[in-house]
C-alpha cells in the first residue's frame, strides 16, 4: 500500500483564515496558500461559490478546507470565529482580511447614509472585530502573521470615492497602530496594496474596461505568500503586490 505524499511547501502545517474567499483575491490567495501545504479556513456569504474552491484546492491535492458562511455585516457573528478556530485548531498561523466593498461611486453630499454604513461595517468594523476574536489565537502560532488588503490612495483626494477612501484610510490607520502596539517578534502584521487587478470590484468601478487585459488576481498572490511566510520580517508596512509576469 502507497502511503500519501506528506505535505510540502512555504505554509506546510500552517493555519491560514481567509475572507471573502469565494472569488477573486480572495479565492486565488486560498488555491495559492492550498498549495503550498496550508489548511485554509474559507469564508463568504455564497456556500456554493466556497465550495466550488474547495473542489479546486481538492483537485489541486491540498487539503481539505474549512469552509465557514459568513456576513460580515453580522458582527456578532464575526466575534464567534476566535472561540471556534479555537476549539477546532488551538491556533492561528495567518489571517488575510481581504473583504471589502466599493458601495457606490457618488458625491459625499449626496451618498446614502445606509452605502457608507455598510462601507464601513464591511471594509473597517469587521477587520477590527477580526483583530479582536483572533489576536489570541494568532499569538499562539509561533510564526503569527496577519495581512490586511487595501487601496494606497497617495494623499489625493478622487472625487465619486469618498467612502471608499475613508474606510480603506480608517482600515491602514488601524491595523498599522494595531502593529505597532505588538511586541513580540513572533507576530507580523501588513497591509498589502494588490494594485490594478481584474476582480468584480473593479469591474463595478471601471464598467468599461477590458478586464482581460488586467493582471488576474493569481497573478499577485506571490506578494501574499511572502508576508505569510514564517521567515516574513517585515512589520507594519503596506506592500505593493509584484504582478507575476506573463
Amino acid at each position: 500500500m502507497t502511503s500519501p505524499a506528506p505535505i510540502s511547501g512555504r505554509l506546510a502545517g500552517r493555519i491560514a483564515l481567509i475572507t471573502g474567499a469565494s472569488r477573486g483575491i480572495g479565492a486565488a490567495v486560498a488555491r495559492r496558500f492550498a498549495a503550498e501545504g496550508a489548511e485554509v479556513v474559507l469564508t463568504a456569504r455564497t456556500v456554493g461559490a466556497l465550495e466550488e474552491v474547495d473542489d479546486e484546492i481538492r483537485a489541486a491535492g491540498g487539503l481539505p478546507a474549512t469552509l465557514i458562511p459568513l456576513d460580515l455585516m453580522n458582527l456578532d457573528e464575526v466575534d464567534k470565529l476566535g472561540p471556534a478556530l479555537h476549539q477546532r485548531f488551538g491556533r492561528l498561523d495567518i489571517l488575510v482580511g481581504n473583504a471589502g466593498t466599493l458601495g457606490a461611486l457618488a458625491p459625499v453630499a449626496y451618498s446614502d447614509p445606509k452605502i457608507l454604513q455598510r462601507v464601513m461595517t464591511i471594509n473597517v468594523m469587521a477587520n477590527y472585530r477580526l483583530i479582536r476574536t483572533l489576536d489570541p489565537l494568532l499569538r499562539q502560532s509561533d510564526a503569527g502573521r496577519a495581512i490586511f488588503v487595501t487601496d494606497i490612495m497617495e494623499g489625493e483626494s478622487v472625487p465619486f470615492w469618498g467612502l471608499y477612501a475613508a474606510s480603506k484610510i480608517a482600515l491602514e490607520t488601524m491595523v498599522r497602530a494595531y502593529a505597532a502596539e505588538i511586541t513580540r517578534p513572533e507576530l507580523r502584521v501588513n497591509l498589502i496594496y494588490p494594485g490594478v487587478v481584474g476582480t468584480a470590484l473593479r469591474a463595478k468601478a471601471f464598467p468599461g474596461e477590458d478586464q482581460t487585459a488586467l493582471p488576474r488576481p493569481e497573478d499577485v498572490t506571490g506578494t501574499f505568500l511572502d508576508l505569510a511566510d514564517p521567515a516574513c520580517a517585515r512589520h507594519g508596512e503596506t506592500v505593493r503586490a509584484r504582478p507575476r509576469r506573463g
